[in-house]
């Protein structure tokens, strides 16, 4: 009987410690998973860091070398652009400058008023059914190739400018109201994400004190939201700034300065897009430091919405 309840003891025994053993592996066996799985997100995280820095390096290697023969004053404010002439070239961008802001605010004019509302009306008013209905369209809007909208814009916009105004129809308005509807989807897709994970508090304390429903709206919800519309503004502005080829086939392209909505107009992107085929040595350097002072636009506006996202004062 001793013997048998050794025995026992000896097998209870050795099954505890096979059962850890094999939990040990199995332990080590999956950290060696997760150490894998982070080296893995690692490389992909620096690929990309390495690609930003590359890029970097390269137009500004590139487009620097063009203040050794021209000021920046000058090719940042000057308004002759003519980089082929082989007595007197000038090489001044305030024009594209001009053109791109003149553009791109032009667009959020028209684009943020009915990007907010549509979101409101998805998060807000819309049923369950209709609102799923709108996210789709809108993400059909998304990801439909900007010569599609160039298209649209030469056969439509551009007629229906031409028919109310005059004029040729490729303007500064014409390439505004393309890129309004471009920019839509980040604006209202931002906005209506940022709108539905407001907490619920926050309607129902308004609502609770006697607000009606559209003073809870646009004076609760909407200044609660304002760090994520916000910063879907300044996305859909970059989308609007890095355009090329609907602007390309609506604005006009010619490198003056926009005298009012129906001049035609010539964009940073533009410039660079119609010159890089048969540019060369200090055209084509003027091409890269103009893609530069674009580089630096985006720079610019990222860092807005990182500092937008930082604030607490606009989060709460």
């Amino acid at each position: 009987m001793a013997n048998n309840l050794q025995a026992y003891q000896e097998y209870k025994l050795s099954t505890i410690m096979s059962k850890s053993i094999d939990m040990e592996k199995t332990i080590l066996l999956r950290s060696r998973k997760e150490k894998s799985i982070e080296i893995v997100l690692l490389f992909c995280a620096l690929i990309s860091v390495v690609s930003v820095l590359f890029i970097s390096f390269f137009i500004f290697q590139r487009g620097l070398p063009l203040f050794r023969t021209v000021s920046p004053l000058d090719f940042l404010l000057g308004t002759d652009w003519s980089p082929s002439s082989e007595t007197n070239p000038h090489f001044g961008i305030l024009p594209f400058i001009a053109g791109s802001i003149y553009v791109t605010l032009s667009s959020l004019l028209l684009a943020v008023p009915l990007g907010i509302l549509t979101a409101v009306f998805m998060a807000e008013i819309a049923s369950k059914k209709a609102a799923d209905l709108m996210r789709g369209v809108v993400q059909l809007l998304a990801g439909i190739p900007s010569v599609i909208y160039g298209f649209f814009g030469v056969i439509v916009i551009s007629k229906l400018i031409r028919n109310t105004f005059g004029g040729t129809g490729y303007s500064m308005l014409t390439g505004a109201i393309i890129l309004a509807i471009m920019v839509l989807p980040t604006i209202i897709n931002i906005s209506e994400v940022t709108l539905s994970s407001l907490p619920a508090s926050i309607k129902e304390g308004s609502l609770a004190l006697g607000s009606t429903r559209w003073q809870t709206i646009f004076r609760i919800q909407l200044p609660a939201a304002k760090s994520g519309i916000i910063a879907g503004i300044v996305l859909g502005m970059g989308r609007a700034l890095g355009e090329t080829m609907a602007v390309l086939m609506v604005a006009g392209n010619a490198p003056i300065m926009p005298r009012g909505p129906l001049s035609k107009v010539r964009t940073l992107t533009m410039n660079i897009v119609t010159d890089m085929g048969y540019a060369s040595g200090d055209h084509m350097t003027a091409l890269f430091t103009t893609s530069i002072v674009l580089f630096l636009f985006i720079l610019i506006l990222n860092l807005s919405i990182n500092i937008i996202k930082g604030n607490p004062e606009d989060i709460q």
